[in-house]
Protein backbone atom coordinates (compact mmCIF):
# COMPACT_ATOMS: atom_id res chain seq x y z
CA UNK A 1 0.00 0.00 0.00
CA UNK A 2 1.53 3.70 -1.18
CA UNK A 3 1.62 6.51 0.83
CA UNK A 4 0.23 8.29 -2.51
CA UNK A 5 -3.17 9.12 -1.80
CA UNK A 6 -1.84 11.62 0.66
CA UNK A 7 -0.61 13.84 -2.01
CA UNK A 8 -3.52 13.96 -4.33
CA UNK A 9 -4.21 17.46 -3.29
CA UNK A 10 -7.61 16.81 -1.10
CA UNK A 11 -5.93 17.40 2.31
CA UNK A 12 -5.12 20.19 4.10
CA UNK A 13 -1.38 20.78 5.27
CA UNK A 14 -2.22 19.92 8.57
CA UNK A 15 -4.27 16.67 7.60
CA UNK A 16 -1.28 15.50 6.18
CA UNK A 17 1.51 15.83 8.80
CA UNK A 18 -1.64 14.00 10.99
CA UNK A 19 -2.32 11.39 8.93
CA UNK A 20 1.61 10.54 8.02
CA UNK A 21 1.93 10.50 11.98
CA UNK A 22 -0.26 7.99 12.31
CA UNK A 23 1.31 5.83 9.84
CA UNK A 24 4.52 6.63 11.61
CA UNK A 25 3.32 5.26 14.80
CA UNK A 26 0.82 2.55 13.99
CA UNK A 27 2.69 0.74 10.53
CA UNK A 28 6.80 0.57 11.54
CA UNK A 29 7.50 -1.74 14.67
CA UNK A 30 9.42 1.02 16.55
CA UNK A 31 6.33 3.07 16.72
CA UNK A 32 3.88 0.28 17.64
CA UNK A 33 6.52 -1.01 20.26
CA UNK A 34 6.66 2.68 21.97
CA UNK A 35 2.65 2.59 21.52
CA UNK A 36 2.40 -0.43 23.77
CA UNK A 37 4.82 0.87 26.26
CA UNK A 38 2.95 4.24 26.33
CA UNK A 39 -0.45 1.89 26.84
CA UNK A 40 0.95 -0.22 29.61
CA UNK A 41 2.51 1.94 31.67
CA UNK A 42 0.74 5.16 31.37
CA UNK A 43 -2.56 5.25 29.70
CA UNK A 44 -3.72 2.36 31.91
CA UNK A 45 -3.23 3.72 34.94
CA UNK A 46 -5.03 7.02 34.65
CA UNK A 47 -7.98 5.53 32.52
CA UNK A 48 -8.22 2.81 35.37
CA UNK A 49 -8.07 5.49 37.95
CA UNK A 50 -10.75 8.21 36.84
CA UNK A 51 -12.88 5.24 35.00
CA UNK A 52 -12.80 1.65 36.84
CA UNK A 53 -14.94 2.45 40.08
CA UNK A 54 -18.06 2.78 37.95
CA UNK A 55 -17.14 0.26 35.43
CA UNK A 56 -18.73 -3.10 35.00
CA UNK A 57 -18.11 -6.03 32.28
CA UNK A 58 -18.91 -8.87 31.66
CA UNK A 59 -17.88 -11.67 29.22
CA UNK A 60 -14.06 -10.73 29.92
CA UNK A 61 -13.32 -14.72 30.92
CA UNK A 62 -13.88 -15.84 27.66
CA UNK A 63 -12.07 -13.13 25.40
CA UNK A 64 -9.27 -14.12 27.86
CA UNK A 65 -9.21 -17.61 27.02
CA UNK A 66 -9.35 -16.90 23.00
CA UNK A 67 -5.86 -17.91 21.24
CA UNK A 68 -6.63 -16.35 17.69
CA UNK A 69 -4.76 -17.71 15.06
CA UNK A 70 -5.40 -14.50 12.86
CA UNK A 71 -6.75 -10.76 13.77
CA UNK A 72 -9.89 -10.54 16.06
CA UNK A 73 -12.42 -7.40 15.07
CA UNK A 74 -14.43 -5.88 17.82
CA UNK A 75 -18.04 -5.00 16.84
CA UNK A 76 -19.06 -2.29 18.99
CA UNK A 77 -22.30 0.19 19.36
CA UNK A 78 -21.49 3.95 19.49
CA UNK A 79 -22.61 6.15 21.62
CA UNK A 80 -19.42 8.17 23.05
CA UNK A 81 -16.45 9.90 21.69
CA UNK A 82 -14.67 7.64 24.57
CA UNK A 83 -16.94 4.04 24.01
CA UNK A 84 -13.66 2.47 22.81
CA UNK A 85 -11.42 3.97 26.04
CA UNK A 86 -14.14 2.00 28.12
CA UNK A 87 -13.87 -1.51 26.30
CA UNK A 88 -10.23 -0.71 26.55
CA UNK A 89 -9.97 -0.73 30.02
CA UNK A 90 -12.29 -3.93 30.10
CA UNK A 91 -9.46 -5.66 28.51
CA UNK A 92 -6.40 -4.60 29.95
CA UNK A 93 -8.11 -5.65 33.32
CA UNK A 94 -8.94 -8.90 31.69
CA UNK A 95 -5.34 -8.89 31.12
CA UNK A 96 -6.06 -10.02 27.92
CA UNK A 97 -2.38 -11.39 26.92
CA UNK A 98 -2.94 -12.18 22.96
CA UNK A 99 -3.56 -8.58 22.31
CA UNK A 100 -0.55 -6.47 21.30
CA UNK A 101 -0.94 -4.96 18.41
CA UNK A 102 -3.78 -2.61 18.72
CA UNK A 103 -6.39 -0.02 15.78
CA UNK A 104 -9.09 1.87 16.23
CA UNK A 105 -10.25 3.19 12.92
CA UNK A 106 -12.18 6.36 13.58
CA UNK A 107 -13.94 9.23 11.78
CA UNK A 108 -11.40 12.48 10.96
CA UNK A 109 -13.57 15.30 11.89
CA UNK A 110 -12.18 15.15 15.11
CA UNK A 111 -9.05 12.72 15.47
CA UNK A 112 -7.28 14.30 12.18
CA UNK A 113 -8.61 17.63 11.80
CA UNK A 114 -8.24 19.51 15.01
CA UNK A 115 -4.88 19.98 16.83
CA UNK A 116 -7.55 18.93 20.03
CA UNK A 117 -8.05 15.49 18.59
CA UNK A 118 -4.69 14.50 17.76
CA UNK A 119 -3.64 15.29 21.34
CA UNK A 120 -6.65 13.12 22.61
CA UNK A 121 -5.89 10.32 20.39
CA UNK A 122 -2.13 10.58 21.29
CA UNK A 123 -2.44 11.64 25.35
CA UNK A 124 -5.07 8.99 26.10
CA UNK A 125 -4.55 6.12 23.58
CA UNK A 126 -0.94 6.88 21.69
CA UNK A 127 -2.39 7.35 18.22
CA UNK A 128 -4.22 3.96 18.43
CA UNK A 129 -7.22 5.49 16.83
CA UNK A 130 -6.08 4.80 13.43
CA UNK A 131 -6.88 4.82 10.00
CA UNK A 132 -8.85 7.64 9.61
CA UNK A 133 -12.32 7.75 7.78
CA UNK A 134 -13.10 11.11 5.93
CA UNK A 135 -16.60 11.89 5.06
CA UNK A 136 -15.95 13.79 2.26
CA UNK A 137 -16.69 12.12 -1.43
CA UNK A 138 -13.56 13.39 -2.81
CA UNK A 139 -11.83 11.26 -0.42
CA UNK A 140 -12.84 8.22 -1.07
CA UNK A 141 -9.08 6.60 -2.75
CA UNK A 142 -8.53 7.70 1.15
CA UNK A 143 -11.15 5.15 2.80
CA UNK A 144 -10.55 2.33 0.17
CA UNK A 145 -6.75 2.57 0.91
CA UNK A 146 -7.79 2.74 5.07
CA UNK A 147 -9.70 -0.23 4.80
CA UNK A 148 -7.23 -2.26 2.61
CA UNK A 149 -4.86 -1.42 5.38
CA UNK A 150 -7.05 -2.58 8.12
CA UNK A 151 -7.39 -6.15 6.22
CA UNK A 152 -3.64 -6.41 6.12
CA UNK A 153 -3.16 -5.68 9.80
CA UNK A 154 -6.16 -8.17 10.45
CA UNK A 155 -4.52 -10.73 8.53
CA UNK A 156 -1.45 -11.09 11.70
CA UNK A 157 -2.37 -13.37 14.55
CA UNK A 158 -2.04 -10.74 17.50
CA UNK A 159 -3.48 -7.88 16.63
CA UNK A 160 -7.14 -6.48 17.56
CA UNK A 161 -9.03 -3.86 15.95
CA UNK A 162 -12.13 -2.26 17.16
CA UNK A 163 -14.67 -1.00 14.65
CA UNK A 164 -18.29 0.95 14.96
CA UNK A 165 -20.78 -0.58 12.32
CA UNK A 166 -22.98 2.17 12.44
CA UNK A 167 -20.19 4.02 11.68
CA UNK A 168 -20.96 7.39 13.33
CA UNK A 169 -22.14 8.04 16.72
CA UNK A 170 -25.54 7.55 18.30
CA UNK A 171 -26.87 11.11 18.86
CA UNK A 172 -30.86 10.37 19.97
CA UNK A 173 -32.38 9.81 23.19
CA UNK A 174 -32.64 5.94 23.31
CA UNK A 175 -28.88 4.64 23.97
CA UNK A 176 -30.16 0.89 22.79
CA UNK A 177 -31.45 2.46 19.48
CA UNK A 178 -28.52 1.66 16.91
CA UNK A 179 -27.91 3.46 13.42
CA UNK A 180 -27.95 1.13 10.53
CA UNK A 181 -24.76 -0.63 9.90
CA UNK A 182 -22.53 0.76 7.48
CA UNK A 183 -20.74 -2.44 4.74
CA UNK A 184 -17.30 -1.34 5.83
CA UNK A 185 -17.24 -3.26 8.43
CA UNK A 186 -18.95 -6.43 6.66
CA UNK A 187 -15.81 -5.69 3.67
CA UNK A 188 -12.91 -5.82 6.55
CA UNK A 189 -14.28 -9.16 7.83
CA UNK A 190 -15.01 -10.78 4.35
CA UNK A 191 -11.63 -9.94 3.43
CA UNK A 192 -9.69 -10.62 5.67
CA UNK A 193 -12.13 -13.12 7.94
CA UNK A 194 -10.92 -12.58 10.72
CA UNK A 195 -12.70 -13.69 14.69
CA UNK A 196 -15.26 -11.06 15.27
CA UNK A 197 -16.61 -10.05 18.85
CA UNK A 198 -19.48 -8.02 19.40
CA UNK A 199 -19.87 -5.32 22.29
CA UNK A 200 -22.12 -3.09 23.90
CA UNK A 201 -21.34 -0.81 26.34
CA UNK A 202 -23.29 2.14 27.62
CA UNK A 203 -22.69 4.80 30.24
CA UNK A 204 -20.14 7.11 28.96
CA UNK A 205 -21.16 10.55 27.49
CA UNK A 206 -19.13 12.93 25.63
CA UNK A 207 -18.41 15.18 28.60
CA UNK A 208 -14.66 14.39 29.81
CA UNK A 209 -15.16 16.17 33.13
CA UNK A 210 -18.40 15.13 33.88
CA UNK A 211 -17.52 11.37 33.35
CA UNK A 212 -14.32 11.99 35.56
CA UNK A 213 -16.39 13.59 38.03
CA UNK A 214 -18.77 10.98 37.93
CA UNK A 215 -16.59 8.17 38.82
CA UNK A 216 -15.55 9.12 42.21
CA UNK A 217 -19.39 9.69 43.49
CA UNK A 218 -20.18 7.22 46.17
CA UNK A 219 -23.61 6.45 44.27
CA UNK A 220 -21.84 6.24 40.97
CA UNK A 221 -23.00 2.60 40.53
CA UNK A 222 -26.64 3.02 41.04
CA UNK A 223 -26.84 5.83 39.26
CA UNK A 224 -24.42 5.87 36.48
CA UNK A 225 -22.12 2.81 35.54
CA UNK A 226 -20.63 2.39 32.75
CA UNK A 227 -21.48 -1.60 31.59
CA UNK A 228 -19.95 -3.57 28.86
CA UNK A 229 -21.30 -6.78 27.83
CA UNK A 230 -18.79 -8.67 25.20
CA UNK A 231 -20.06 -11.43 23.25
CA UNK A 232 -19.57 -15.04 21.55
CA UNK A 233 -17.85 -14.61 18.32
CA UNK A 234 -20.79 -13.82 15.40
CA UNK A 235 -20.49 -17.07 12.48
CA UNK A 236 -20.72 -15.63 10.03
CA UNK A 237 -18.99 -18.62 7.46
CA UNK A 238 -21.76 -18.89 5.16
CA UNK A 239 -21.07 -14.96 4.36
CA UNK A 240 -17.56 -15.42 3.91
CA UNK A 241 -17.39 -18.76 1.75
CA UNK A 242 -19.58 -16.82 -0.87
CA UNK A 243 -17.95 -14.36 -3.69
CA UNK A 244 -17.71 -10.70 -2.09
CA UNK A 245 -19.69 -8.00 -3.38
CA UNK A 246 -21.22 -4.62 -1.82
CA UNK A 247 -24.82 -6.38 -0.89
CA UNK A 248 -23.01 -9.20 0.66
CA UNK A 249 -21.20 -6.82 3.13
CA UNK A 250 -23.70 -5.21 4.32
CA UNK A 251 -25.62 -8.40 5.27
CA UNK A 252 -22.06 -9.44 6.85
CA UNK A 253 -22.63 -5.58 9.11
CA UNK A 254 -26.21 -6.56 9.87
CA UNK A 255 -25.46 -9.32 11.03
CA UNK A 256 -22.73 -7.75 13.44
CA UNK A 257 -24.99 -5.08 14.18
CA UNK A 258 -28.14 -7.75 15.45
CA UNK A 259 -25.23 -9.47 17.99
CA UNK A 260 -24.64 -6.15 19.00
CA UNK A 261 -28.35 -5.35 19.94
CA UNK A 262 -28.79 -8.79 21.53
CA UNK A 263 -25.89 -7.98 23.48
CA UNK A 264 -27.75 -4.35 24.56
CA UNK A 265 -30.61 -6.64 26.37
CA UNK A 266 -28.27 -7.95 28.94
CA UNK A 267 -26.97 -4.88 29.57
CA UNK A 268 -30.52 -3.39 30.40
CA UNK A 269 -30.67 -6.23 32.68
CA UNK A 270 -27.19 -5.43 34.16
CA UNK A 271 -28.23 -2.02 34.60
CA UNK A 272 -31.24 -2.53 36.31
CA UNK A 273 -29.67 -4.58 38.70
CA UNK A 274 -27.25 -2.13 39.41
CA UNK A 275 -29.53 0.62 39.81
CA UNK A 276 -31.34 -1.66 42.20
CA UNK A 277 -28.28 -2.12 44.67
CA UNK A 278 -28.24 -5.54 43.31
CA UNK A 279 -24.67 -5.75 41.94
CA UNK A 280 -23.17 -5.71 45.31
CA UNK A 281 -19.53 -4.46 44.88
CA UNK A 282 -17.39 -7.23 45.67
CA UNK A 283 -19.33 -8.74 42.52
CA UNK A 284 -16.15 -9.86 40.36
CA UNK A 285 -17.81 -8.07 37.26
CA UNK A 286 -16.74 -4.59 38.88
CA UNK A 287 -13.28 -3.65 37.38
CA UNK A 288 -11.92 -2.44 40.51
CA UNK A 289 -11.97 -6.21 41.84
CA UNK A 290 -9.69 -6.98 38.97
CA UNK A 291 -6.14 -6.60 40.22
CA UNK A 292 -3.61 -4.15 38.15
CA UNK A 293 -1.36 -6.35 36.54
CA UNK A 294 0.08 -6.99 33.27
CA UNK A 295 -1.70 -5.65 30.26
CA UNK A 296 -0.13 -7.91 26.60
CA UNK A 297 2.49 -10.24 26.23
CA UNK A 298 5.43 -8.15 24.90
CA UNK A 299 5.55 -8.75 21.02
CA UNK A 300 8.13 -11.18 19.49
Amino acid sequence: MSDAAIDEGVLSRFEEVALQLGRMTNEQGLGKRLQEQFLRRISYIWIRSILANRSFCEGLEQIMALNPDRGVLMATNHRSFFDQYGVLLCLWMGPTTWARRLYFPVRSNFFYERPLGIAVNYLVGAGTMYPPIFRQAERTALNKDALERVAKFLAQAGTLVGVHPEGTRGKGPDPYELLPAQPGIGQIALQSKPIVIPVFINGLGNDIVADVRSNFRSDVRRTNPVITVIGEAVDYADLSSQKPRPALYKKAADRFRAAIIELSKRERELRALATAGLLPDDHPGWLTNRPMGKLYARPK
